[in-house]
């Protein structure tokens, strides 16, 4: 008789640890909107300061692809901050630095101090991307996992269509004010982002690495369907941390031997990586590379540009057809963040590669008609550059987008996963940081429709690496991953071996 009340009794728990979780992911996933912000908001802005200021075309591509330069320093820095004040005090300190960034650019009278606020505002555009899905991987349970880690890519979404629509509504002010107040106006997310995130719990996986079991118990409690998920969540963070199984208590002493060694942490994941590690390393520098390489950064960085070749001239339609390409990607991607753990991962990657690959082509195709035609309006191949960057991004936002963060964040044995993710960001940075800084000479060296067809023509690669080299990782939990790329055992083998080893658990980045 107990047995068909058991689902009723258990079922209000399960939605409110759902809800628990979704909060928490919401409050850390909101840095994310401080990267999406300067992505959106430069793609206006850079019309206009390049007439203020009078740069050149390579000073430009310099201006706005070497922000993600700059935030290889917060990308790594973030891995020891995060081990050191946690993971909840480095969101709340990203959001600090991206501030004063903010803040120096818009008050910038020339292009050197221009510079010198991008370089503090990718500081904290590197912390907030390493940090925010970390903390959500880590805070989520394996069945909602896929759909929590989506929400920073989500959120940096947002701030893109917030950053274009910054710059529509700020383009009518006098040319010397309007680009400064679009920089400007981005330390007002920051100033938000620091009071929610306040109140959010610290990771558990980080409260476990400091012996504070009792923290961590509750706030994995919070987030489980069942007392017994809990449970058996913190006793696989316990063996993969190396305290013993049955050492409990509210607060342990994690033993010496497993405290971090941070030359061990590079020379197991970098310099003598063993087979599944060095896979699980490619794969997260694949998908890294990969996700950059297609040029999504460029055009969203430069779609003005893009759909001035196209032929839209008026300032004016250019920033409201970049608006719609915002709105595009924001609401794809609210769909694709509810198909990660329905479809698969693997799954949306190829098909998201498919549909770019076509996209590309199409938009290539345009572009090199319109090229031909100097001068003169025509309107299908207007029409068709128009539909297949909305294709384009559209197919983006549902699979490479929020998947390639998904991925990452999950892949990675605990006591290497601070420095793996910050590794495959800093190839995401690299990579993004060179095709924005080379775009404008690569379209007058090849065309601009020469270099979508090369963007292209590896997406087509990407297509082909998804296929054959990644697994699908859909309803694995963190502890089980390492199964998948040829580990015998994540949880208990996979501790003793690395105690043996004298291998560390914690998880510094350099």
């Amino acid at each position: 008789m107990a047995s068909p009340a058991l689902p009723e009794a258990v079922e209000p728990k399960k939605k409110a640890s759902v809800k628990y979780a979704f909060t928490c992911a919401v409050l850390a996933s909101l840095a994310s909107i401080i990267l999406g912000y300067d992505l959106g908001v430069m793609s206006g802005a850079a019309i206009y300061i390049k007439k203020d200021l009078k740069i050149t075309d390579v000073q430009l591509e310099i201006l706005v692809g070497i922000l993600n330069l700059y935030s290889l320093i917060g990308s790594f820095a973030a891995g020891r901050t995060s081990d050191w004040i946690g993971r909840r005090n480095t969101v709340i300190f990203a959001a600090a630095i991206f501030f004063a960034g903010a803040l120096i650019m818009g008050f910038a009278v020339n292009y050197g101090m221009l510079m010198a606020g991008r370089f503090v505002a990718g500081i904290g555009v590197g912390y907030a991307i390493m940090i925010a899905p970390v903390y959500t991987a880590e805070i989520s349970p394996a069945a909602a996992r896929g759909l929590l880690t989506s929400f920073p890519d989500l959120f940096i979404n947002f701030g893109i269509l917030v950053g274009y629509v910054s710059n529509y509504a700020f383009a009518r002010l006098p040319l010397r004010f309007g680009w400064r107040v679009m920089l400007g106006i981005g330390a007002a997310p920051s100033v938000l982002l620091a009071l929610l995130v306040a109140r959010m719990p610290e990771s558990p996986r980080w409260l476990v690495m400091k012996g504070r079991l009792a923290d961590a118990r509750a706030v994995l409690e919070k987030t489980s369907d069942t007392p017994e998920e809990a449970a058996e969540r913190l006793a696989d963070i316990k063996a993969v941390v190396g305290i013993p199984k049955d050492l409990d208590g509210d607060v342990v002493t994690v033993p010496k031997e497993k405290k971090a060694n941070e030359m061990q942490v590079w020379k197991e994941l970098i310099f003598s990586p063993t087979p599944a590690i060095r896979r699980i390393l490619f794969a997260a520098l694949g998908i890294h590379f990969f996700q950059q390489a297609s040029g999504i950064d460029s055009v969203v960085l430069y779609s003005p540009r893009v759909f001035k070749s196209a032929g839209i001239a008026d300032d004016d339609h250019l920033l409201g057809t970049t608006c719609a390409v915002g709105g595009t990607k924001t609401l794809v991607i609210l769909v694709a963040v509810f198909l990660a753990d329905r479809v698969g991962r693997r799954r949306l990657l190829l098909c998201s590669a498919s549909g770019m690959v076509v996209s590309l082509i199409c938009l290539g195709t345009g572009l090199t008609v319109v090229g031909k035609h100097p001068g003169a309006k025509i309107p299908w191949a207007i029409a068709l550059c128009i539909a297949s960057i909305l294709g384009f991004v559209s197919s983006f936002s549902i699979g490479l987008g929020p998947i390639t963060f998904v991925y990452t964040s999950e892949i990675f044995p605990l006591r290497v996963r601070a420095l793996g993710y910050a590794v495959g960001i800093a190839c995401n940075r690299v990579t993004s940081g060179v095709i924005t800084m080379t775009f404008l000479s690569l379209a007058k060296a090849i065309t601009i429709g020469g270099s979508f067809f090369l963007y292209a023509g590896i997406c087509a690669l990407a297509w082909v690496f998804y296929f054959t080299y990644l697994p699908e990782t859909r309803g694995r939990t963190l502890e089980e991953m390492g199964k998948l790329f040829g580990m015998a055992d994540t949880d208990m083998a996979e501790a003793e071996d690395a105690a043996e080893r004298d291998k560390v658990v914690e998880m510094p980045t350099n």
